[in-house]
């Protein structure tokens, strides 16, 4: 049988392919439109196994919500001008809709997503409609007498937040509000009471640890300690010399100390770690540090970005907007962390595409 441009154009509009896949498809199939469509569906499986081995690091994430449920799902592309596509963010919040309705909580972290979902074979359709290695990264999902979303960039960040406590409208535009802090600021737990107390004491062995690294940044008399270790034989003469012509004025002297002398003198710090870390003006500079931390990384101790006086916390807000609310859950999605990414080359990447089709 003949192809015609008409059969082309039908299998087109079923399929979304391109015209000259529909136009082989078809010859092979002998104008037989549902063995095309058939022939289409296995050779996007072939394709989309063809690119397994790119890098998938672009795209975006959507959100779907209905009453108190909300879901956030992030697929991947190679490129941000496919994640501009319309034919990709309708897919994506396809993934974001059949994400909620699932009823599953959680899922990524190198697990097959799609699979969960069932849209393995829509995936390959896409990434035969589209060009590009698709990947349905991860979804998660919230519950809870009040939900809110933000979505930041077109899609480069989604965020949730779920509380209990109160569903009014106000608490809902607080939580909005909140979401918008979450996108900017990065919160990893809501309150201090989230962090177990083996993470507590990895962060304050990190913190105790990187100030000795700092010599310069310890009290005055455990620096002063150190640096009359480091001239007496420690260092260099020529940088013994530089000491004792700057040390009336101990903020410029790591300026002029040579690379060696500021790695030595770390390293009598850490040879002094037990003593040092008793020492009650350094314990309190450690906790002092690590509630700094714990104010950046907690959302309830952050300073609330539209505070009029600068200071307000997140607790404070929620408070003036209605005591009873309970943060229940924070998810913050944003395209591609903790995922390599490769430099890209528009040029290369079209001519690789045109040579592959």
């Amino acid at each position: 049988m003949a192809v015609t441009a008409a059969m082309v154009k039908e299998l087109r509009e079923m399929t979304g392919a391109g015209m000259m896949e529909c136009k082989k498809a078809l010859t092979e199939t002998d104008g037989n439109i549902d063995e095309a469509v058939e022939v289409l569906r296995k050779s996007g499986a072939a394709k989309a196994e063809k690119k397994a081995s790119r890098i998938a690091a672009e795209g975006i994430c959507r959100i779907a919500i209905n009453g108190n449920r909300a879901a956030v799902a992030e697929v991947n592309s190679e490129t941000d001008f496919v994640a501009k596509n319309e034919v990709f963010q309708t897919f994506v919040q396809a993934v974001a809709d059949k994400a909620l309705a699932s009823g599953i909580e959680k899922a990524g972290d190198g697990e097959d997503v799609s699979e969960i979902l069932g849209m393995k074979e829509e995936l390959n359709e896409k990434t035969l409609t589209i060009g590009e290695k698709l990947s349905i990264r991860r979804f998660e999902s919230v519950s809870a007498e009040c939900v809110a979303s933000y979505i930041h960039a077109g899609g480069k960040i989604g965020v949730l937040v779920a509380a209990n406590g109160d569903a009014s409208d106000e608490t809902k535009t607080a939580l909005t509000n909140l979401a918008m802090q979450i996108a900017a600021m990065s919160p990893k737990y809501i309150s201090r009471n989230d962090i177990s107390a083996e993470e507590l004491a990895k962060l304050r062995e990190i913190t105790l640890e990187s100030s000795l690294n700092d010599p310069f940044s310890l009290p005055k008399p455990i620096l002063q300690g150190l640096l009359e270790k480091a001239v007496s034989g420690v260092w260099s003469e020529e940088d013994v010399a530089i000491y004792n012509e700057k040390k009336s004025n101990m903020n410029y002297l790591p300026n002029f100390l040579s690379k060696e002398a500021a790695a030595q003198l770390a390293s009598l710090a850490l040879e002094d770690k037990e003593a040092i870390s008793g020492n009650k003006i350094f314990t309190g500079l450690v906790d002092g540090r690590i509630s700094k931390h714990l104010k950046e990384i907690c959302l309830l101790d952050q300073t609330y970005v539209k505070a009029e006086d600068g200071k307000q916390t997140v607790a404070a807000y929620l408070a003036s907007v209605n005591k009873a609310i309970v943060i229940e859950k924070i998810v913050r999605f944003e395209v591609g962390e903790g995922m390599e990414k490769k430099e890209e080359n528009f040029a290369e990447e079209v001519a690789k595409q045109m040579a592959e089709n």
